[in-house]
């Protein structure tokens, strides 16, 4: 269940508590889901019983016990907990690998599109700077994927980045836009020349050297009759990165800030790397389930990458 589910369930939860007259307001259009705060319980909260509490003229721990009725068991939770004045916390029923796996298989290199920002109207202003420009059309594709609607108009936001003026036609687009992108806009942008070295110390190339491993995992697996399946569990941190891709995503569209992408992308291609001797068979070792889901894995990380590289304005080569 990735954030916008739960909000949606959350928001269907109201409604059902309405329709049964147990609450009598008017159901809210939207529901807002936010990470557990550090030492809080579970991994998500919601305060929308305390939003709810005087329009229905009732405690807002009232409201949120009828909420937890009409929570509790729902698919893909798996607890609700009331804290503090009223606030609602979910901890969330882990999905296995092979749903993973799957969801991602299904929505291609759009995995972590969601309408978490549904209803969001978002203005920016026309900007000037090279880099600001960047930043806006990231922006601009960041919220369009959580569903906001976007304007660029006079009076709108102006995103603050690092004063200065960049050269984004040297080092060529890809090299340009991660070196933009990848520092926080109020930092100064990385170093550009090192952007064009093919060495592991460059994070452009390992991200565009692990989207093609995997591409190229996947003519290998065709030469050795394995093709991707999950079939059993693999263990590996993989799985947990690939899951937190939808949450990147609506962060740093919510926060404003695209280097939160291009972070969680680098971490993703470093696991990627260190795990892709493990996925086919090595000398005379037969092809196994194992070796299926690991390949299976190793292409939902690519198609993870290939999105991600996308969101950034970025190309993801299918060779280097």
């Amino acid at each position: 269940m990735t954030p916008a589910d739960l909000s949606l369930t959350v928001q269907h939860a109201v409604r059902r508590a309405v329709d049964d007259g147990a609450l009598r307001v008017d159901v809210p259009p939207r529901v807002k889901v936010e990470k557990a705060r550090p030492g809080g319980v579970g991994e998500y909260a919601s305060s929308v019983a305390l939003t709810l509490a005087r329009p229905a003229g009732r405690a807002a721990l009232d409201v949120a016990s009828v909420l937890k009725e009409r929570l509790e068991g729902v698919r893909g939770i798996l607890a609700v907990d009331i804290t503090g004045p009223g606030f609602l916390n979910f901890t969330l029923r882990r999905d296995s690998g092979a749903a993973l796996v799957e969801a991602v298989r299904t929505a291609g290199p759009g995995y972590g599109r969601g309408d978490g920002l549904a209803g969001d109207l978002v203005r920016f202003e026309s900007p000037a700077e090279a880099r600001a420009r960047v930043v806006v059309d990231c922006l601009t594709g960041l919220l369009l994927g959580q569903g906001a609607e976007v304007r660029v108009e006079a009076g709108g936001e102006r995103p603050h980045v690092h004063p200065g003026a960049y050269d984004t036609e040297r080092l060529g687009t890809d090299a340009a836009r991660w070196r933009l992108l990848r520092a926080a806009p109020h930092d100064r942008p990385l170093d550009g020349p090192p952007l064009l070295v093919r060495h592991e110390r460059n994070a452009l190339f390992r991200v565009q050297y692990a989207h093609s491993r995997a591409r190229r995992l996947l003519v290998n697996g065709r030469q050795l009759h394995v093709a991707p399946a999950y079939e059993t569990e693999v263990h590996d941190p993989l799985l947990g990165l690939l899951r937190d891709h939808p949450d990147v995503l609506l962060a740093a569209a919510r926060h404003r800030a695209p280097d939160r992408v291009a972070r969680h992308l680098e971490a993703v291609a470093d696991a990627l790397l260190g795990f892709q001797h493990t996925v086919l068979p090595l000398g005379d070792e037969k092809p196994s389930a194992a070796h299926r889901s690991r390949l299976a894995l190793a292409e939902a990380a690519g198609t993870v990458l290939a999105g991600g590289l996308s969101v950034l304005g970025i190309s993801a080569p299918d060779r280097i």
